[in-house]
């Protein structure tokens, strides 16, 4: 499906608009004056990811009208503005001022780390919550962040959970660290080189690179002469995990292959192909096709999906909006404007929420985060991610 910008989103009946419809009045008046609820969406519905924005927009359309069919928020129809940034952070500011203007909105979606730290100050005077894409452990801060959120845990928490799979699986095991030299790259390095020690692990090597394609024969030597037990991959989406997986199996380095978030989706590790069968990945959701995954909102994605297999990137909006609407319900009910500090608070009211079968236990926000995740095993053969742990509480 191809969306462009500032079109109507047609087909869903969920109040989805484009940027010239009129909206409601919302933040600034009491909640209980508004017949609607406009959330605005800065989406990458083309570009570079325009993968990811297509799949978020259709989750978000998605998640609007299954809300909308139960009574919308406290009886509030909610109304989505989406536009397309084709991941350029002026650009989405732009998007941004353009819409917050326009509409009001209580609620405000991104579409990356970049924008949402660029973008900080300006929320937090114009007094709306933010989410959007990133899970970067500078937002995990609600001092320096205080009214934005992320749709579940933080990278240096996602590493935290594998490193945690790592000590149960094997005491004292060998473990490298391979990761892009980027922000998104070094993010949880730091911390996540001091909780391996707390944890008994021995870190062998650490392979940084840029991302994307290049010829890692050399980086696959360093891993060779340490012979790690788990290699952990971050901050990429596919390559060059690939490239070293092809390597090292060639070199015949006995390791498990382990990544964060955006390395785990199902669809990206049948595009990495055979060499990605076995890869253990950590999730803050349960797959779309997951056997034996059942609940009011993921029975409503599988059949309004119609078995079409659906991303990570489809997940994440759907989560962030059923944890914003979820505050601004709480607000309305209690009486109190939709303004950034009145929902966040609401937000950290949150406690053993569930979540409808999106994710596998009731979830808590006390702070800027989802702080659970599960570790799956890739089985390229039966097109499934199966789960090989528990659901992994964060550190606190």
């Amino acid at each position: 499906m191809r969306t462009d910008r500032r079109k109507i989103l047609a087909g869903l009946g969920a109040g989805v608009v484009s940027s010239t419809v009129p909206a409601p009045w919302v933040r600034g008046l009491r909640a209980q004056e508004a017949s609607e609820i406009p959330v605005a969406i800065a989406s990458p519905m083309t570009g570079v990811f325009a993968f990811a924005g297509i799949e978020g927009t259709d989750g978000a359309n998605h998640f609007a009208q299954y809300l909308n069919e139960r009574g919308g928020i406290a009886g509030r129809k909610l109304r989505l503005i989406v536009e397309d940034t084709g991941y350029q952070v002026p650009q989405a500011v732009a998007v941004f001022n353009r819409l917050v203007a326009e509409y009001k909105v209580p609620l405000f979606l991104g579409d990356s780390t970049g924008f949402q730290k660029t973008i900080n100050e300006e929320v937090n005077r114009r007094g709306l919550l933010l989410a959007g894409a990133s899970f970067a452990s500078e937002i995990d801060d609600p001092q320096k962040y205080p009214l934005q959120y992320m749709p579940g845990p933080s990278y240096s928490a996602q590493v935290g959970m594998l490193l945690k799979h790592i000590a149960a699986t094997k005491k004292g095991a060998r473990i490298a660290f391979v990761h892009s030299d980027t922000e998104f790259g070094r993010d949880p390095i730091a911390q996540s080189e001091a909780l391996a020690k707390t944890l008994g692990l021995e870190q062998v090597e650490k392979i940084v690179t840029p991302p994307g394609s290049f010829d890692v024969s050399s980086e696959v030597l360093k891993l060779r002469r340490a012979r790690p037990e788990f290699t952990v991959f971050h901050g990429y989406v596919m390559a060059p995990i690939p490239e070293f997986m092809k390597q090292m199996k060639e070199a015949r380095i006995e390791t498990q292959f382990m990544g964060t978030f955006y390395s785990s989706d199902l669809g990206i590790l049948q595009k990495m192909g055979d060499v990605a069968d076995g890869y253990l990945g950590v999730n803050a959701y349960n797959y779309v096709n997951q056997e034996g995954v059942s609940g009011p909102a993921m029975d409503f994605i599988k059949k309004a999906n119609g078995g079409k297999y659906r991303t990570n990137s489809y997940l994440q909006p759907w989560t962030n909006l059923t944890l914003g609407t979820e505050a601004m319900r709480r607000c309305i009910e209690a009486g109190k404007e939709m303004t950034g500090a009145n929902l966040k608070a609401a937000l950290n009211t949150i406690k053993d929420y569930d979540m409808g079968g999106v994710i596998g236990v009731p979830i808590s926000v006390p702070g800027n985060s989802i702080g659970v995740g599960r570790i799956f095993r890739a089985n390229l053969k039966a097109g499934k991610m199966d789960p090989v742990s528990d659901w992994i509480k964060a550190e606190a």
